[in-house]
């Protein structure tokens, strides 16, 4: 095999390799603006790519996972999409600031009041939402999506431990710990910063009240050192007139 023959079959391979890395992370997917904090609240973006050449994508629907309910759902408009909330009865109230919910948001469904995500192109959707659980450490959100063709996509299909990624994998979003735990942390810290300073501050103080009183009393012997030598220079120039 000659030189330019390896270099064609090396770059078909290439080509290869990231055509199918290419479709394999067209999908849609949940990210959190900084953190998605257990027993917090997060913004959070789920991000729609249009897998389609001749086809825009025109609708996105995406569940809510009820066994870890979200009392606090808000989308944030986006120009040239039509949002629809909707609300499911809990089968167990939530208590969320001491009010008990019986309802939760079960889906929100973006549709497209203009041309949609077109070929080549991807969207953003942003929510607001919590109170994240604190028994668990990812959501699932199981998305569908609609092209202008009537096409609908799946994305539906749940990870599993240690296992490959699906075919058509749903957008999990990753919770972080508690962010009540670093904040003790940092409050812990700055205690024993107060405590230390306080210590180091009394310390130096003693320090001083120590230095302030051997000072006076060297300051008072001085003084008596000095008038019994005055008296005594009184004394022997009496001595010496006499």
């Amino acid at each position: 095999m000659n030189v330019s023959r390896i270099a064609l079959v090396g770059g078909v391979a290439a080509s290869t390799v990231l055509l199918l890395a290419g479709t394999a992370s067209a999908h849609v997917t949940v990210q959190p603006q900084g953190e998605a904090a257990k027993g917090g609240y997060a913004t959070v973006n789920f991000k729609v790519p249009n897998e389609r050449d001749n086809a825009s994508t025109t609708k996105l629907e995406v569940n809510f996972p009820m066994d870890h309910p979200l009392a606090s759902v808000s989308p944030q408009p986006v120009a040239g999409w039509k949002i629809e909330v909707t609300k499911s009865k809990l089968a167990e109230p939530l208590e969320v600031h001491g009010k008990k919910i019986d309802q939760a948001v079960s889906k929100v469904t973006w549709t497209a009041d203009g041309k949609g995500i077109e070929p080549g192109f991807f969207q953003q959707f942003p929510l607001s939402v919590g109170q994240l659980p604190e028994d668990a450490d990812q959501l699932v959100f199981k998305a569908l999506q609609t092209y202008s063709n009537k096409e609908v996509v799946r994305w539906i299909e749940e990870p599993t431990a240690g296992g490959e990624e699906p075919e058509s994998p749903a957008p999990v979003l990753a919770l972080s710990a508690p962010a009540g735990d670093a904040h003790g942390a940092a409050a812990d810290a700055k205690s024993g910063d107060a405590d230390k300073a306080e210590k180091t501050t009394t310390v130096a103080a003693e320090s001083t009240s120590d230095t302030d009183s051997t000072a006076r009393v060297l300051g008072i012997v001085g003084i008596v050192v000095g008038v019994a030598g005055v008296a005594f220079g009184i004394l022997a120039g009496r001595r010496r007139a006499a």
